[in-house]
Formats: structure tokens, C-alpha cells, sequence
């Protein structure tokens, strides 16, 4: 190509006067793009971009070349943010607030212009938005279910934005359904389901695979609701536990149920659904004639992490006649645990399971799963049969047509990463990583048992990798338990987070819950993670906050 050429036709589109602060940041990214170059094992080409355009990559007729040179660069912006990721020297994050965002840092701007920008600046925009990003995928990121970056995760999100296809008809992501497919049936073996009985599809989170077990249970008991709506059937009460994700509640506002047909069943200290309750509760609305409709038991609640008793509830399902719904998209990953899976025991009795890979598995987001064990019910609950997607003529099998199942229309490939992962892992690598998790929970919760300046929320195991526990500053030893020392330690976590977050050296999350003031809440989900990071964790713990 005649870089010249280039050089006069792209003149006309750079912005008058230079951007001093723009120009820093160019001249920054120019001098980390040549020392990248000299310690690169991945061949790369030293290009100026300050005058080629998006306009000049492929499909452009001369565009090979350098859009080879751009994607070189981009891969060289992500490979050195994935070695940082995993460097526990590096900060967590570098810390700004939205108004210092939006006002711009140090020529990063956020802002949309009418012309376009030189490929030069959008680098410096790729490197600068990860700059000022979070790592979750950071040995020390301990916030969410949802860490880690697992590199295969990684190449197989990267391969699947490259084929850009959608999930709604094999005719145009042949390979992607059979992989659902494969991946479903392996899941629902795995649960303990018959392979020709089951169905499913993966949707976006775990809120969304919550809802369709809503809709797919109203829809088995009054399959008219599709067509004549709410007013067509009576009132009908869904049962969650106290300890339960608020997705339930949402798909009953959403699904039009109303949040006010949501009961709220009792749990134990431990944060488990206590069955009894459940069962009154239920003799209580059938007497109100009122139809108790739907369960959702939860294995691995999103604080505690704690695993309701499925056996006692699918007993109760059974015997009135209600749907049981299992919330795993938690502690799912516990299945594939020879040494953990007996706390699923009689998930298998579930007519409907919410798995997330995305969590304890380590997939990169999203990634859920939507079980049932009804083979064409979630077909035959949101069919419409498009004339323009859903031919019956195609000249092959139509039933790999999923699209149907869904929905959605237009719908994500989320199952690559994970297949891929699976077949790069094997079920018993997946099954090392999750008990490694557990192993290292189980470390935190003995080590805060002999540190004197922390307590248990509740002083039992773990189940799952979740730990909650409180941090006493010196201040609050001495006074005793009771209202005034409570006022005081639910703004000890908030405090200790705000200066964690501005120095950027590690991040976990807390919460009030119940009657229990704000803790933190640590959990296990990150591969880097290791006993020296915990370490780390408790006495940065006591660095930020001795003097609260």
C-alpha cells in the first residue's frame, strides 16, 4: 500500500489544533509500543497510526496488511494487561470517580466525536480503558461469584466474536448447536436426568435463567396463559428462601405475577430453607385459595453460600403438587466434586435447574444455563414458529433450530468458551479447581478463628468457598456487645473498602444481612489465588482499618 497516499487522503480527517493532553498520550503509547516490540516472542511491525483509519482495515480492497498491524498491536495491549492481571505486585485497580471519567484523565476521553479518530488514538483508547478497569482476573480480587481469567475461556471468547454468528438456527451456527447440545446433555447427566428426557438452553445470567424457570412452570400448569394472559388464570404464589437471589422476585414482577405472590420462607442460622416453614406457608396459601405454584431452592446462596435441604423439598414439591426449582447458578460447579457433590443431593429431583459456569467453573462471562427436565416444554412455552427464521422445509433436521426455545430473538454464543474449556480441562481439571477453592476457604475460616481481631458471622465450615466474617478495630474490643457497639461496626467494613478501593490493593465485598450489621464476605472462585493472597487479604484488612 502507498502509506503517502494514505498520509494525504486521511489528512482531511484530523481534527484542527492538536490536543496537548491527547498528544502526551499519543507520544506515551508511541515509546510502550517500541519497548513491547523489543521484548515480543509474537512478530511485530512498528507502524505510525496517527494517520490510517478504521476506514483503511478490511474490507478495504488494500486493508490486509495493515489491519494485520492493528490486530498485532491490540493482541499486544491485551498480553501485557494479562501479565499485569496475574502479577499480585500490580494494583487491583486504579481508582477514579465517574465525574473524573466522564471529565477525562489525562486525554482518555470517553466522549463521542462526529469525526473519526486516528487508529493511533483508538489504541490509546484499548490500553486506557483497561488501565482504568478493574482486574478481576487479579490473584487479590476477591469481590464477585464471578473472577479469574481463565486464558483457553479467553482464546475461546475471542474465536467466538471473530465468527460473530447468532444462536437462533443451525443453518448459520452449525458448529455452536451441536456444542450446546453436547454441553446440556453432559450437564444434565451430571445432575442425574435421563438423556432423552431433559432440554435446555443457555441465556444471559443467571436473573434470566431464573425467569424462564418462572415461565416455564406457569406455563405446564396453564398452558392457556400464552395466549389469554394472567386474567385467564387464578392467583398463583412462587416460594423462595430468605437467603434467595432477588431474581425470583424480579421474574414475578416481570412475568407479571406481582412481588406481592412471593413468599419468603424462614431459614436457619446456617442460611438453609427450613422445610417446615415451607410446608406451612403452603398449607396457608391453599387455604387463602390461592394456587402454590413454584419453589426455588437455592444450592449456594449468593452470602452464606449455603445449600438448602433438597431432598425434605422435593418431598414437599411432590407431595403438593409444586414445582421445584434449583437456583445452582452458585454452586453448581460443586456437581463436578466427587468430594462435594453429595451437598446437590436430590437436585436431581428438580424439574428445573439455574447453573452459571460463569462462577465457580471460571467460564468468561456470561455463560448460564437454563435446565429442564421436560423435554419440549420450554418449546412448546415460547414457540412462535417466524415465518422468516423457523422454515419447516430446511433440508435439514429443523429440531436443531433452537432459536425458538428462547425469548430472545437474536441470541449470544456462549457455549464455546466453556466447550472449549471443558475439552482443554477435562471434567476432573475443573473438578482439582473447585476443590482447591473449597480448600482455601476452609484455610480463611481457620485462620480467622485464631486472629484475634476478627469474628465469625457464624462459626461453622464452609460449604461453598464462601466466608463472612467481621473485622474489630482496637477501638471496639473493649466495649460490649450490643447497640452502641453495632452503630459502630456497620460502618467498619464500608470504611475499610472505601480505602481498600482507593489504593487499589485488593477488593472484597461486604453487605448487612438480616439482623447482622455490615461484614465482609470473601469467596473463592480465582485460579491465581493462593494462600499468601488471603494472607495478604487479612492484614490489609488490619492496615486500613486499626484505626477506626
Amino acid at each position: 500500500m502507498d502509506f503517502q497516499m494514505v498520509n494525504n487522503r486521511t489528512n482531511k480527517q484530523i481534527s484542527t489544533g492538536p490536543d496537548p493532553l491527547r498528544q502526551k498520550r499519543l507520544s506515551s503509547f508511541q515509546g510502550e509500543s517500541e519497548e513491547r516490540e523489543k521484548d515480543s516472542t509474537i512478530e511485530s511491525f512498528v507502524t505510525n497510526f496517527s494517520n490510517i483509519f478504521e476506514s483503511d482495515l478490511l474490507p478495504n480492497q488494500n486493508g490486509e496488511e495493515l489491519t494485520e498491524r492493528f490486530l498485532h498491536e491490540v493482541v499486544g495491549i491485551l498480553l501485557s494487561y494479562i501479565k499485569k492481571t496475574y502479577d499480585g505486585k500490580t494494583k487491583v485497580l486504579d481508582f477514579h470517580h465517574p465525574h473524573q471519567l466522564l471529565e477525562g484523565l489525562e486525554g482518555f476521553s470517553v466522549e463521542l466525536s462526529d469525526q473519526p479518530e486516528p487508529l493511533e488514538q483508538i489504541l490509546v483508547d484499548c490500553r486506557d480503558t483497561l488501565k482504568y478497569g478493574v482486574k478481576t482476573g487479579h490473584p487479590r480480587y476477591f469481590n464477585q461469584l464471578s473472577s479469574g481469567l481463565d486464558i483457553v475461556g479467553l482464546a475461546g471468547e475471542w474465536l467466538t466474536a471473530t465468527a460473530n454468528t447468532n444462536m437462533f438456527t443451525y443453518e448459520i451456527a452449525p458448529v455452536f448447536i451441536v456444542m450446546e447440545e453436547i454441553i446440556l446433555r453432559k450437564m444434565q447427566e451430571i445432575i442425574g436426568w435421563g438423556e432423552s428426557e431433559a432440554d435446555g438452553i443457555f441465556s444471559p445470567g443467571g436473573s434470566i435463567s431464573n425467569l424462564y424457570s418462572v415461565l416455564v412452570a406457569r406455563y405446564k400448569r396453564y398452558p392457556e396463559i400464552k395466549t389469554k394472559g394472567m386474567a385467564a388464570i387464578p392467583d398463583i404464589i412462587l416460594f423462595v428462601s430468605e437467603h434467595s437471589h432477588y431474581s425470583v422476585k424480579k421474574a414475578a414482577a416481570v412475568l407479571g405475577i406481582g412481588m406481592d405472590n412471593v413468599i419468603v420462607v424462614k431459614c436457619d442460622e446456617r442460611g438453609k430453607m427450613i422445610p417446615s416453614e415451607l410446608e406451612e406457608n403452603i398449607i396457608q396459601v391453599k387455604k387463602q385459595g390461592k394456587v402454590p405454584l413454584y419453589v426455588s431452592a437455592t444450592a449456594g446462596t449468593t452470602v452464606y453460600g449455603a445449600f438448602d435441604p433438597l431432598v425434605h423439598i422435593a418431598d414437599i414439591c411432590e407431595k403438593y403438587n409444586l414445582w421445584m426449582h434449583v437456583d445452582a447458578a452458585w454452586g453448581g460447579g460443586l456437581l463436578l466434586s466427587r468430594r462435594h457433590s453429595h451437598k446437590l443431593s436430590g437436585i436431581e429431583r428438580a424439574n428445573s435447574v439455574t447453573w452459571n459456569p460463569h462462577k465457580l467453573m471460571g467460564v468468561p462471562l456470561q455463560c448460564s444455563a437454563f435446565l429442564v427436565r421436560e423435554k419440549g416444554l420450554l418449546q412448546a412455552c415460547n414457540q412462535l414458529c417466524a415465518g422468516y427464521l423457523f422454515q419447516p422445509d430446511k433440508q435439514y433436521d429443523t429440531a436443531y433450530d433452537t432459536g425458538d426455545k428462547a425469548i430472545q430473538c437474536g441470541r449470544h454464543v456462549d457455549v464455546f468458551k466453556l466447550w472449549l474449556m471443558w475439552r482443554a480441562k477435562g471434567t476432573r481439571g475443573f473438578e482439582t479447581l473447585i476443590n482447591r477453592f473449597l480448600e482455601l476457604a476452609e484455610y480463611l475460616y481457620k485462620e480467622l478463628k485464631t486472629r484475634k481481631n476478627y469474628e465469625l458471622v457464624f462459626d461453622a465450615e464452609p460449604e461453598l468457598t464462601n466466608v463472612c466474617f467481621w473485622y474489630i478495630p482496637p477501638s471496639l474490643r473493649k466495649i460490649p456487645k450490643g447497640p452502641e457497639r453495632e452503630k459502630i461496626l456497620h460502618q467498619v467494613a464500608p470504611k475499610i473498602k472505601a480505602r481498600m478501593i482507593e489504593e487499589g490493593t485488593t477488593m472484597v465485598s461486604y453487605q448487612p444481612h438480616g439482623n447482622h450489621v455490615n461484614f465482609f464476605r470473601m469467596v473463592f472462585s480465582n485460579p491465581a489465588t493462593k494462600k499468601p493472597d488471603v494472607d495478604f487479604l487479612l492484614e490489609e484488612i488490619e492496615r486500613l482499618g486499626k484505626d477506626l
